[in-house]
C-alpha cells in the first residue's frame, strides 16, 4: 500500500476513500452547514485552554482528532489534526498545524504514531463510539486526553426550562464517564467550571450572558440547536423573560458569579503499553 505525507517528517497516513468510510457522511454534513462561522465564534477560551494543556505533556507529538478550525489546537511542533469536514478544514490557518480529512473511527496512521490523542467536545458526533475511542487509543503510545461534557450534570437554566429537548438529546448522545471508563480503562476526570466571560461559544459558554441565546449567528454555531429544529417559540419566551425582568428574578444571581460547573470535564485515560 501507497502512503502520503502530511507535514510531520516521519509521520505517514495510508490513504482513505473517505466515501466508503462509515459515518463520515453525517459528521461532515453536519459541519459543512454549521461550520462556516466557527474560526471567528468557536475560539479557544484561555483559561480552558490552560485546562487543556496541563493535561498534555508539553513536548508531547499530538493527533487532534474532530480538530476543526483548530481551536484549543496546542502550538507545539508535531500536531496533526483530522476532521471529516472541508468547511471546517478550510478555515484553519497557514500557521496552524497539518490536516487530513478523515474521522475519528478509522484514523488514517500507524499504531502509537502519537504520544497523545486529543478530542475536544467531539465524541457525540461519532457514529460509533467505541469505535473511535478504540481507534484514539490504538494510535497513542501514552494518554488519550478528552474535553467533554458529561450527561449526569444537572445543565442549566437554558436547557433546564428552554430547551429541555436539548438536554434529552445531550444526555443520549454524549457518552458516559462511565463508558469512557469502560472502554478506556482507569480514567481521571477534572471538572472544568466556565468563566463568566467565555470566549468561546459552545452551548454553556453563555450562562450569564442569556441575551446572547437570542443571536441567530451565536445558535449557528452551536451543533445542539441544529438538531432540535424550529426554536423561535422557546427564543420568543427566553425575549420575553428578559424584557420583563422574570429571568433576572429568578437567575439575576448568576449574573455576580465569576465561573460556574454546566458539566464540562477533562478525562484522561492512560494507554501506555509499559
Amino acid at each position: 500500500m501507497a502512503y502520503h505525507q502530511v507535514g510531520m517528517g516521519e509521520e505517514l497516513v495510508p490513504p482513505i476513500d473517505f466515501s466508503l468510510t462509515p459515518g463520515h457522511a453525517g459528521a461532515r454534513r453536519m459541519y459543512d452547514t454549521i461550520g462556516g462561522s466557527y474560526s471567528s465564534r468557536r475560539r479557544a477560551d484561555p483559561r480552558i485552554l490552560a485546562e487543556i494543556e496541563a493535561a498534555i505533556r508539553s513536548d508531547a507529538t499530538l493527533l487532534n482528532v474532530g480538530a476543526g478550525a483548530g481551536s484549543y489546537e496546542p502550538i507545539r511542533h508535531r500536531v496533526v489534526a483530522v476532521d471529516p469536514s472541508m468547511v471546517m478544514l478550510a478555515q484553519r490557518t497557514a500557521a496552524a498545524a497539518p490536516a487530513v480529512q478523515a474521522i475519528a473511527e478509522a484514523l488514517p496512521f500507524y499504531d502509537q504514531s502519537f504520544d497523545v490523542t486529543l478530542a475536544i467536545l467531539t465524541m457525540h458526533h461519532w457514529s460509533d463510539l467505541r469505535r473511535g475511542l478504540d481507534e484514539c487509543a490504538r494510535v497513542a503510545r501514552e494518554r488519550v486526553v478528552i474535553f467533554t461534557w458529561n450527561p449526569e450534570a444537572k445543565g442549566f437554566w437554558l436547557v433546564q426550562n428552554y430547551f429541555p429537548e436539548i438536554l434529552e438529546i445531550d444526555r443520549r448522545i454524549f457518552p458516559s464517564l462511565q463508558t469512557l471508563g469502560a472502554v478506556l480503562g482507569k480514567i481521571e476526570v477534572k471538572s472544568v467550571p466556565i468563566p463568566r466571560d467565555c470566549i468561546d461559544g459552545f452551548l454553556g459558554a453563555f450562562w450569564r450572558r442569556p441575551e446572547a441565546y437570542l443571536s441567530t449567528e451565536v445558535r449557528g454555531s452551536i451543533s445542539s440547536f441544529g438538531r432540535i429544529g424550529n426554536v423561535d417559540g422557546q427564543c420568543e419566551r427566553l425575549k420575553q423573560d428578559l424584557e420583563s425582568g422574570r429571568w433576572d428574578a429568578q437567575y439575576g444571581e448568576l449574573r455576580e458569579q465569576a465561573e460556574l460547573d454546566v458539566g464540562y470535564c477533562i478525562v484522561t485515560a492512560d494507554v501506555s503499553r509499559s
